[in-house]
């Protein structure tokens, strides 16, 4: 059957979670479809009309809630399994599983467009699936809110495009990546500010995350991309352990907190800050690097003005994102995340595509508007024909790679648009005189 744009094929087929299949009648099918597509509709009317490309940031929403499992609210980070980061490489891994640093982006992104129910949901979420494990935060859950099997590959299973081998299972479930959780506080304080206050139960567990923090961050970690190779002092997990520990902070002047802890992850953030801007710093280059001794740069450093960690026009900022638009340039709009061939494993991978879509929300983030408004132009043409995004994309061929849809692009899309949508909002402030430039911590 050849599903053409005059002749569309509509198939449905209903399946509840251990019930047996029901057959549906047609007509009452596609009655149910229309009701669900005006529920849709529904929900997308809300959504802010002046972000800019609202459409595609629409669909990136949409597409965020439909990777959300119903059941127990986990977002998965894809929905599918190997395919390929290089065709016809080994870079293949399986993605069916919910990553808490996801959760706490999406957080940001439904509540920059309105959303809170959605956000307080995958908060909610968090808070029921670490509870057997905290304070510590697994790295990735089942949707059920399992620790997932051991990773195995899947043995005379041809693979997409022959891209062997096919696994089931993620071995990072078993790192430690300490940058999680400051995804996870962040997450909280931005609910905070939403007018959403922490109930005991939340605070407790933000606290304690906060308090492991402050007791591992001299240690090395696997870091945000996950490499399986030894451990080390990522400069973006430094930073993310600084926010874990700056949010803390914050949200403990809403609650009552003891003063021994507040003490101690003072010390600890302060600890962190010498620590930073002395051992993972390249004053002659300008730029943030990506570990300690490391003479490359990575694109997750692109985060940077958002933390408050730096002024967002200082010299290091601007340094770190020229230097990272520089290295890794995969061919504009395309960057790596970072230098390719480093992370120990054989052969080269695609440009990541939520890294352009943060260098967007930095080059928005530090008055650079124009450059970040072109730069999401050309980004959001290289979507699917039906708007979706992979997790990579081949920067020759501009074929998407990796597992599709991937709920973090798509994310980092919803946080460019914000971005562009507020730092216009803010350069016309600024142009009328209403109020001066914002400065952050």
């Amino acid at each position: 059957m050849t599903v053409t744009p005059d002749r569309p094929f509509t198939s449905v087929m209903t399946v509840a979670d251990r019930e047996p299949l029901i057959y549906v009648d047609p007509d009452a099918a596609w009655e149910a479809l229309e009701r669900d597509e005006l529920r849709w509709k529904a929900w997308c009317r809300d959504i802010d009309p002046t972000l800019p490309h609202r459409d595609v940031v629409v669909r990136s929403l949409l597409t965020l809630r439909l990777l959300t499992y119903s059941p127990a609210g986990a977002p998965v980070a894809a929905t599918t399994t190997s395919l390929p980061e290089v065709v016809g490489g080994v870079r293949n891994w399986d993605y069916r599983y919910a990553w808490p640093r996801d959760a706490s982006i999406g957080v940001a992104a439904f509540l920059g467009v309105g959303k809170h129910d959605e956000a307080r949901a995958f908060l909610a979420w968090l808070l029921s699936a670490t509870r057997l494990d905290r304070p510590r935060l697994p790295v990735l859950l089942t949707l059920h809110g399992k620790h997932p099997a051991p990773e195995r590959e899947l043995r005379n299973w041809a693979g997409y495009a022959d891209s062997v081998p096919v696994r089931q299972g993620n071995g990072a479930a078993d790192q430690h990546q300490l940058d999680g959780y400051g995804w996870v506080l962040d997450a909280a304080w931005l609910l905070t500010q939403a007018g959403h206050r922490l109930y005991s139960e939340t605070w407790r567990t933000m606290a304690g995350f906060a308090d492991l923090v402050a007791a591992r961050w001299r240690e090395p970690d696997a870091g945000i991309w996950e490499v399986r190779a030894d451990t080390t002092h990522h400069v973006h997990s430094k930073l993310m352990a600084w926010l874990a520990l700056d949010r803390a902070l914050l949200i403990a002047g809403q609650h009552r907190t003891s003063p021994r802890r507040i003490r101690r992850w003072t010390a600890a953030r302060s600890e962190l800050r010498e620590e930073i801007t002395s051992c993972g710093f390249d004053p002659e280059r300008g730029t943030y690097l990506r570990s300690y001794g490391s003479s490359d740069v990575d694109a997750a450093l692109l985060i940077l003005p958002q933390l408050g960690f730096e002024p967002t026009g200082s010299s290091r900022v601007r340094g770190t994102i020229d230097a990272i638009a520089h290295d890794l340039d995969a061919g504009t709009p395309l960057l790596y995340r970072y230098p390719p061939g480093h992370d120990g494993l054989p052969g080269r991978e695609g440009a990541f595509l939520p890294c352009s879509f943060w260098l967007v929300s930095a080059l928005a983030g530090s008055g650079q508007v124009a450059e970040a408004s072109s730069l999401f132009r050309e980004l959001i043409a290289l979507s699917s024909p039906v708007g979706l995004f992979g997790e990579e994309m081949d920067p020759h061929t501009q074929h998407h790679l990796g597992n599709y849809p991937q709920a973090l692009t798509h994310a980092a899309l919803v946080q460019a648009a914000l971005a562009l949508r507020d730092a216009r909002k803010e350069s016309l402030t600024v142009r009328h005189g209403d109020a001066a430039p914002h400065e952050t911590r």
